[in-house]
C-alpha cells in the first residue's frame, strides 16, 4: 500500500539551495521546486523523520498544508478555513502560527496575519471535530506562514529547534559560524574525506567539527529531538527509532582524517575540544593554540576553509587575529563607535595586516586551494590574491562573500 505523499519545504541559508537540492536528491525524493532560500520536494511521513536526521543544510522540514491567494484578510480567514487541518491536527492538538513572514504582499502586519489565522484554524477544527472546546493539551503543531505576493502558504513545523543546532555546541566564541552553514560551505569545495583540512582561525571549532561529521558519516540530526516526534497520529514512534538505528549502523568508526585547527585564544581552542568532544569527533581533529603567522603544513594539495575577522567579527579574543594590544584597542574603538557602521581606521589597519599575514601563508603552502567567507570588503586586495570565484552568501542578514580561491588538483602537477 503507497504511503500518502506530502509536500515539504526545507528553508536554507541564501546561497546554500544547490547543496541542499543535492542532499534531498540523494535521500531520494523529488523535488518540485527550488526557490530563494528553500527547497520543497515530495516524500510520505518517513521522509519526514530522514530529512530531519540527515540533511546538513537545511534549517527545518516543514509539512506544507495548503497555499491560497489573499490580498485581505477576509480572503485570509476564508483560505486558512479551507485547509483540511484535520488531516494534520488531532483533536487534542495544541497549534498556534508561530511564525509569519510577508514580502510584497498586500497583508504584513505579522500579528494580524497570526491572530487572523488562528481563529481561521479554529472555525475549521470546531467543524471537522463537531466540538466547540479544545483543550489543545495535547502534541505542539506550530504554524509557520509565507506570503509572497499575495500568495500564502502554511505549513506545519516539523523540527522545532532549527536543524542548525545539532546538540554539540555548548561552547561558542564571538560571532561563530551556523553549524548548517558551515556544512554547506565545505560542500561548496573539491574537499573530501581524508584530504587535509585546517582552519587557521578555528574558533569554536565548527567548520571541523562537521568536516569530520561527514568524514565520519555521522548524522547531523543524530542526537537532537524533533517537534514531530510526539505526531504519532502521522508518524509512526518507531520510524524516529529505525532511523537512528540505521544512522548508527552506518557510522565510519574510524576514518582517515587530518583536520587541523589552529586560533590564537586559548578559551576558544578549549571551546572547540569541548565541541568536538560533544560531537563524538574529538579523536579526528587536532586543535591548537596559534597565531596565523605560524600556518604552516608539510603536506600538499591541502584546503583551507575559515571565517576571518570582519567587522561583525572584530579582532581580538576568539577571532584568531595575532591578539596584538593594538588589536584589542581597535576592538574597544569600534565597540565605542558601534553605531558607526565604517571600521575604525586603526581597526582597518589591524584587518588589512591580518588577511596580508593569510595571504602570505598561503602562498608558502604547496599546491594548496583556499575557501575564505567574509564580509570584509577588502579581502582579495589585502591576501594579494585574485579570487577564481566568490558566492555571495546571507550568514544570517550579514550579506558575505565566499572567496574561492581552489589550487591544482593532484596529479595534475609535477611531485618534486
Amino acid at each position: 500500500m503507497k504511503q500518502k505523499q506530502y509536500e515539504l519545504i526545507a528553508p536554507c541559508h541564501f546561497g546554500m539551495e544547490s547543496v541542499l537540492k543535492n542532499e534531498i536528491y540523494d535521500l531520494g525524493y523529488e523535488i518540485t521546486e527550488v526557490t530563494d532560500g528553500r527547497v520543497t520536494f515530495v516524500g510520505d511521513a518517513e521522509a519526514i523523520v530522514y530529512a530531519n536526521i540527515h540533511l546538513r543544510t537545511a534549517e527545518r522540514i516543514l509539512l506544507k498544508a495548503g497555499s491560497f491567494h489573499a490580498e485581505t484578510f477576509e480572503e485570509l480567514f476564508q483560505g486558512t478555513k479551507a485547509i483540511a487541518w484535520e488531516e494534520f491536527l488531532p483533536a487534542d492538538a495544541k497549534f498556534w502560527v508561530t511564525k509569519a513572514a510577508s514580502v510584497k504582499s498586500r497583508l504584513f502586519s505579522p500579528s494580524d496575519i497570526q491572530s487572523i489565522m488562528k481563529k481561521a484554524m479554529v472555525e475549521r477544527m470546531r467543524t471537522a471535530y463537531h466540538t466547540d472546546r479544545f483543550p489543545e493539551d495535547g502534541a505542539s503543531y506550530p504554524v509557520r506562514v509565507f506570503l509572497h505576493k499575495d500568495e500564502v502558504t502554511a505549513a506545519i513545523d516539523t523540527t522545532g529547534e532549527s536543524l542548525h543546532k545539532r546538540g554539540y555546541r555548548k561552547y561558542k566564541v564571538k560571532a561563530p559560524l551556523a553549524e548548517n552553514l558551515a556544512a554547506g560551505l565545505i560542500s561548496l569545495t573539491p574537499w573530501k574525506p581524508g584530504r587535509t583540512l585546517v582552519d587557521p582561525f578555528c574558533g569554536s571549532g565548527t567548520f571541523l567539527i562537521e568536516a569530520a561529521m561527514i568524514s565520519a558519516n555521522i548524522a547531523p540530526g543524530l542526537d537532537r529531538s524533533f517537534t514531530a516526534q510526539t505526531w504519532t497520529n502521522l508518524i509512526p514512534a518507531s520510524s524516529w527509532k529505525e532511523v537512528r538505528q540505521e544512522a548508527r549502523e552506518q557510522i565510519i568508526q574510524d576514518p582517515e582524517c587530518d583536520l587541523q585547527g589552529f586560533d590564537i585564544d586559548r578559551e576558544a581552542i578549549a571551546a572547540a575540544r569541548e565541541n568536538a568532544r560533544l560531537a563524538g569527533v574529538d579523536h579526528l581533529i587536532h586543535f591548537q593554540v596559534r597565531g596565523v603567522s605560524e600556518l604552516s603544513h608539510p603536506k600538499k594539495y591541502g584546503f583551507i576553509i575559515t571565517n576571518p575577522p570582519y567587522g561583525e567579527r572584530l579582532l581580538g579574543p576568539g577571532s584568531g587575529s595575532t591578539g596584538s594590544g593594538s588589536a584589542k584597542r581597535a576592538v574597544r574603538e569600534q565597540e565605542a563607535a558601534a553605531a558607526d557602521p565604517e571600521l575604525s581606521a586603526e581597526a582597518a589597519r589591524e584587518l588589512s595586516a591580518l588577511y596580508g599575514t593569510l595571504g602570505e601563508r598561503f602562498k608558502a603552502l604547496d599546491a594548496w586551494s583556499m575557501y575564505i567567507i567574509t564580509a570584509y570588503p577588502y579581502a582579495e586586495r589585502d591576501l594579494k590574491i585574485k579570487a577564481a570565484k566568490n558566492r555571495k552568501i546571507y550568514n544570517g542578514m550579514i550579506k558575505t562573500y565566499f572567496y574561492q580561491f581552489p589550487g591544482p588538483k593532484p596529479g595534475h602537477r609535477e611531485d618534486h
